[in-house]
């Protein structure tokens, strides 16, 4: 039993040395995610982060967030697409001045090229061009093929200090899935 609780405490003290503001695995849906944004949004407070950068951070949050409820493959109620529940990771990170936002969650493998052509551009724009691009979809329709408005990557492109960085890890155990790994600095 003793051992079952120092593997137990293993993690806590982990996230502490990591200086991990929030951290939740499991399943997400459009209520889980308000009622984990009250969370953020204390923990950031808190944690005495300043207005504008608690800002990014709370806004990062809620498009990682999205970001698995709209392309996560693993879901409670497949075939609900408009009541989601949908498998994922989301932490937040301090880092000295820094804070590492990351999400990972499973997605169909005939996703990834769509997402990274999403992706792959906004590394090398600048930050003139990401808001442009932001104006520029907030004026156009959204496509009837997108899960989303379009917005998410580039408000966490927009908001980061960094160039997004994502990576795409297929899962050997699971045929045409594969792991979706996304990081924000803010």
């Amino acid at each position: 039993m003793t051992q079952l609780l120092g593997q137990d405490s293993a993690f806590f003290d982990l996230a502490l040395r990591r200086n991990v503001i929030f951290y939740h695995q499991g399943y997400f849906s459009q209520s889980i995610i308000a009622a984990m944004a009250e969370v953020v949004k204390l923990q950031l407070e808190k944690a005495g982060i300043n207005g504008p950068t608690r800002r990014r951070l709370f806004s990062s949050f809620v498009e990682l967030s999205q970001n698995i409820i709209h392309y996560s493959s693993d879901s409670l109620e497949p075939g609900n697409p408009g009541n989601a529940v949908r498998q994922g990771a989301v932490c937040i990170i301090a880092e000295g001045e820094r804070h590492l936002m990351l999400c990972v969650n499973p997605v169909v493998a005939d996703d990834v090229h769509g997402l990274r052509d999403k992706l792959e551009p906004l590394r090398t724009m600048s930050i003139e061009q990401i808001k442009q691009a932001y104006r520029t979809s907030l004026r156009a329709e959204t496509p009837t093929d997108s899960r989303g408005a379009g917005l998410g990557f580039l408000t966490m492109a927009r908001d980061a200090s960094a160039p997004l960085e994502f990576a795409f890890h297929p899962l050997a155990d699971q045929p045409g899935t594969t792991l979706f790994c996304l990081k924000a600095v803010i």
